[in-house]
Parts: structure tokens; C-alpha cells; sequence
């Protein structure tokens, strides 16, 4: 089987920095792209589905860390990173790696080595969605009201409403918005899901993919499709929402 990895870094000097590096000390492996932003880097993922992704995760367009959250497909994943000890020994943690730029050759190569074995040996993928909605909780400013949302503020055609938590059905980002799905309709808010989320009841509101966070009192339950794709069914509804690889492991015991 013929591995292949993706390289994402909004600064070409630094893919190709890390190319060389992978062609010298892992000439097996072949790179089948580069993205220099996460948008770049999810839709290859997506179409190409690598065996390893190094993902820089400072980048326009989505971070690395958004990028992990939607990947559906068994890619293993690198953070390039400058992040904090913090960041670092919970990359550890996960079994997730991580490379700091500048990327040294003896750095690099304990990574080959980790992904060697892991990939030879088949072994399970970590789970992500903790460790990555901790580290992008990190990096989101601290709100000084930390009680849940009791309603949203959201706006439909020329009107804004207040929306009541409770009817809402689902989130689900939309290119500079994100819409807001309840019975009557759709609603329009301007908040990104990552600070959204911060001010729901995690055990009613679970985010399941980069893109959507679903109300569990509106899930019907669960299927997968012919890919092997987990959907999420909505109730009373034809509505049906993939769940990526991060979040899986919360539908086991449905």
C-alpha cells in the first residue's frame, strides 16, 4: 500500500522546507498535495484522503485545529505548531504528534518512526474531539458571563427574533454565517460555533462535526450510509447530518 500525506502551511517556504525533509528521511512516503490554507487542506483531505496530514495550525480560511474536527476519513494527523506546554503534553496525551517549527531532522524523524508503527500495525485513532475542543476553547477570549444560553438573537429576512434555546433543532456554519434551524425555519447569527458552543448545555447541545452542533432532543437516532459514514436523523424531519471522526465516539452507546 502506498502511503501519502498532505502538507498544509500558509507559508510556502515552510511546505517546502518540510517536504525536503519527508523526501529525505521518508523517500516511501509520497506527498499527493499541499494546501496553504485550512479551506485548501479540508477539501483535499476530503477528496484525496492521505495517510498523514501536517497540519500548521495557525492558517487562514480554518486552523488546523478546525480542519481536524471535520476529517472523516482514517488520516493520521500532525500539528506543526508553536503552541504551549500545555499544548504539547496534551498532544502527547492523545497520541497525537506534533512538530515545532523550525522542524528539526531528529524531531521529524521520532514522528516517522510513530507513524510507521501506528500505520503498519493499524492501530486505533485516537480520539480528538476533547483534546481538540480543549485546545480551541484555549484560544477563544474568556467570556465574563459563563451561564448558558437561554436564547439566541437571531435574524430571518428583515427581522431579528429572539430564538428560545430549547426550539432550536440544530447549528450549522454557513460561509459567514451561521444558521440557526428550528421547526418554524432558518435564522441567520454571526457567532462562530466555537464561541457558541462555550454558552450551551453540552449534555443537550453536542457538536458533531467542524460545521454542526445538533440538539439531542431532536435526534432521532443514528445510520450509516454506503461509505460507512455515520448520519445523524433529525426528528420529523428528511434532515440527515454526517458526524466526522472526532465525534463518533459519542453515538457508541445509541
Amino acid at each position: 500500500m502506498t502511503l501519502t500525506a498532505l502538507i498544509a502551511d500558509d507559508e510556502g517556504h515552510l511546505r517546502a522546507h518540510l517536504r525536503g525533509k519527508l523526501e529525505r528521511l521518508w523517500p516511501e512516503l509520497l506527498i499527493v498535495a499541499e494546501a496553504a490554507n485550512g479551506i485548501e487542506a479540508a477539501e483535499a483531505i476530503a477528496r484525496l484522503s492521505p495517510s498523514v496530514a501536517f497540519l500548521d495550525i495557525k492558517m487562514p480560511g480554518l486552523s488546523g485545529l478546525e480542519v481536524a474536527q471535520g476529517i472523516e476519513t482514517d488520516t493520521r494527523l500532525v500539528f506543526v505548531t508553536a503552541y504551549d506546554e500545555f499544548a504539547l503534553d496534551a498532544f502527547e496525551r492523545a497520541a497525537v504528534d506534533y512538530l515545532v517549527k523550525p522542524v528539526s531532522d531528529a524531531r521529524l524523524g521520532r514522528t516517522i518512526e510513530r507513524l510507521r508503527k501506528a500505520l503498519q500495525d493499524a492501530a486505533p485513532l485516537p480520539e480528538l474531539a476533547q483534546l481538540l475542543s480543549r485546545l480551541t476553547r484555549g484560544h477563544q477570549p474568556r467570556t465574563e458571563n459563563p451561564g448558558l444560553l437561554r436564547w439566541v438573537r437571531a435574524s430571518r429576512g428583515n427581522t431579528t427574533s429572539h430564538v428560545p434555546i430549547q426550539e432550536v433543532m440544530y447549528f450549522q456554519s454557513d460561509d459567514k454565517y451561521v444558521v440557526v434551524h428550528t421547526r418554524e425555519g432558518e435564522h441567520l447569527i454571526r457567532t462562530p460555533l466555537a464561541e457558541l458552543i462555550a454558552g450551551l448545555d453540552p449534555e443537550v447541545f453536542w457538536q458533531i462535526h467542524r460545521s454542526s452542533i445538533v440538539n439531542m432532543e431532536f435526534v432521532a437516532g443514528t445510520r450509516r450510509d454506503e461509505s460507512g459514514r455515520l448520519l445523524v436523523r433529525m426528528r420529523n424531519s428528511d434532515t440527515e447530518l454526517p458526524v466526522s471522526r472526532a465525534y463518533m465516539h459519542k453515538f457508541r452507546q445509541m
